[in-house]
């Protein structure tokens, strides 16, 4: 019976050796999840506090690029007044020239050369006004009218050259 309670109290010993390295492995355990937790909580919160950097910073890029946008409309609106301004000047001026050639309060003429001097432009001028040549020859209003038809598709065709010009400046980024 001794040889069976020493038997017993090595198992004892045994059993109380391994619940004591398993009550400290448990426990190694628990502290280690903890740790773990703990460092898992930090890093969402750093994790949490980028993407709300990262979404500020996309936030503020994309209000800078509706700014840019909205001015570069404003302007182009400004140049397609300005243009549109002026190509209706041109036409009213071209209308008016019309008109007056219509009614003859305005006559086209051309200059003459002078075959015997070789130049319209004489060596001295007078008072009485810029026109150089003597001799000038009044256009038929009708040729005159398609004189003004011609350089008024022309004056339109300039306008609108600029306003082109004009917006593909503006929206081309200048290096």
């Amino acid at each position: 019976m001794g040889e069976l309670v020493a038997q017993y109290k090595v198992a004892l010993i045994l059993f109380s050796c391994l619940l004591l390295i398993g009550i400290g492995a448990a426990g190694a355990w628990q502290v280690q999840e903890w740790r773990m937790g703990k460092q898992l909580a930090e890093q969402a919160g750093l994790y949490k506090d980028d993407l709300s950097l990262i979404g500020a910073a996309a936030a503020k890029q994309a209000r800078d690029e509706t700014e840019k946008r909205l001015a570069l409309e404003q302007k182009l609106a400004g140049q397609d007044q300005q243009h549109t301004k002026e190509l209706s000047d041109a036409q009213r001026n071209q209308a008016r020239l019309r008109d007056q050639l219509a009614t003859a309060d305005v006559r086209l003429s051309v200059l003459l050369e002078d075959p015997a001097s070789g130049c319209n432009v004489p060596a001295s001028t007078g008072a009485a006004g810029v026109v150089y040549a003597a001799r000038r020859a009044q256009l038929d209003p009708a040729h005159a009218q398609r004189i003004i038809a011609i350089t008024d598709t022309g004056d339109q065709g300039l306008i609108a050259l600029r306003a082109c010009q004009a917006y593909v400046m503006a929206i081309v980024p200048q290096r």
